[in-house]
């Protein structure tokens, strides 16, 4: 038998007509916690991270988009916008938040290795 079978079941017919309520609370309290530790915790982690890689672009930065595009950091303005290099001549105006982190990172890691 497998867990959900088991936990479907619900209590043997011939004993106690109730469980625990103490068990019930700490099987919620535990599924919250594995929760909280596997897909919150993680993602808040990783919204500092990309947060902390914004507020650090400085002029020169060699930068990837979400949307792929890339180019060097030109200008940051004060109204969370950001104007890009991407050929000479050509600018663009774009979010912060626009900016990955990863494509960022990976494309910098095969110019470090040269």
């Amino acid at each position: 038998m497998n867990i959900t079978n088991i936990l479907l079941m619900g209590p043997a017919q011939g004993g106690a007509q109730g469980g625990s309520p103490m068990v019930s609370i700490l099987f919620f309290g535990g599924m919250i916690l594995v929760m909280w530790l596997f897909m919150i915790r993680p993602q808040t982690k990783k919204a500092k991270l990309q947060k902390q890689f914004i507020d650090n672009l400085k002029e020169g930065d060699k930068i990837v988009t979400i949307a792929g595009i890339h180019g060097k950091v030109k200008k940051i303005n004060d109204n969370n916008t950001i104007l890009i290099e991407v050929a000479p001549g050509t600018n663009f105006t774009i979010e912060r938040s626009a900016i990955s982190m990863e494509y960022t990172s990976a494309q910098q890691k095969p110019n470090e290795t040269k």
